[in-house]
């Protein structure tokens, strides 16, 4: 499971995908240090007997939390409940733009129509606080690409994001989402989720049951960057949880990011050409 541009294809067993839950739900394992234990042990349950030996060794002051059977088949329960599936990365419906990054999600929670992430994808994503103009922008473009063939991923966000994702709701998009399955950020934008389900998709790497908080949007751009083949940024402002700041990223995987400034008064026609992030 080591390396990008993977071509082979695995199907974890229940018992695997349960063991695989655990392994990157225990404590101070990341994507990086869940692929990394799983090269070393070959398999995510012997990766669960030995981390406590590997942490010893590695100087660990205390034992780390090992997550326990319990709360990862409650998750697993709860999710089929609510119709998502966990996807490993190397399995054939896992998308492989995000697979060939370099923290790709372990596993990747995904809910509503899962061939929207085996399509071209490009992201648009932008200000909370847009402009009239811009949203306007953003969703004449997401528009026209998802009428080209293309499913449009984006955060949910206010602003820009909403209206990228109201725009191709029957052409095809993907929310990726900061929390859980089940707490939607922002909370009125739940209605909006549901509409995109048919033909789109939601995803997360997140546990059900998690708020997103401050340093969570920052991780969910990464996504939105890794399943796309392009990343357009409209009016993006200068927080540390905008879209703003996949751009480095975007380009070291070797995505396309370009920035599209709107002003509020000018016309769509006159907004500015793109400028290299």
């Amino acid at each position: 499971m080591s390396g990008s541009n993977r071509t082979e294809s695995i199907r974890l067993t229940d018992e695997q995908r349960l063991d695989w839950l655990r392994l990157i739900r225990s404590e101070n394992v990341g994507p990086r240090t869940f692929r990394t234990l799983l090269n070393h042990s070959g398999s995510a349950r012997a990766a669960l007997t030995s981390l406590p030996d590997l942490s010893r060794r590695g100087g660990a002051a205390k034992s780390l939390r090992i997550c326990s059977r319990e709360d990862p088949e409650r998750e697993m329960r709860d999710a089929t409940t609510r119709g998502v599936r966990f996807i490993a990365t190397g399995e054939p419906d896992y998308p492989l733009p995000l697979q060939n990054i370099d923290d790709a999600p372990p596993l990747l929670a995904v809910r509503g129509n899962i061939a929207a992430l085996a399509r071209p994808i490009v992201g648009i994503v932008g200000a909370r606080n847009a402009s009239a103009a811009g949203i306007k922008f953003a969703e004449r473009l997401a528009r026209d690409l998802g009428e080209a063939g293309f499913v449009i991923s984006s955060g949910l966000a206010r602003g820009i994001d909403a209206g990228a994702h109201r725009a191709t709701a029957t052409t095809g998009t993907v929310a990726v989402l900061a929390g859980g399955h089940d707490n939607v950020y922002p909370p009125e934008h739940a209605g909006l989720l549901e509409s995109l389900l048919a033909q789109g998709a939601a995803i997360s790497e997140m546990p059900l049951g998690w708020q997103p908080r401050a340093h969570d949007f920052p991780r969910r751009n990464r996504l939105i960057s890794g399943l796309a083949l392009g990343v357009v940024i409209v009016e993006a402002a200068k927080r540390r949880s905008d879209p703003a700041r996949s751009s480095p990223r975007a380009w070291r995987w070797n995505r396309a990011a370009r920035c599209l400034r709107c002003r509020a008064r000018r016309s769509i026609r006159a907004a500015r050409a793109p400028t290299d992030c």
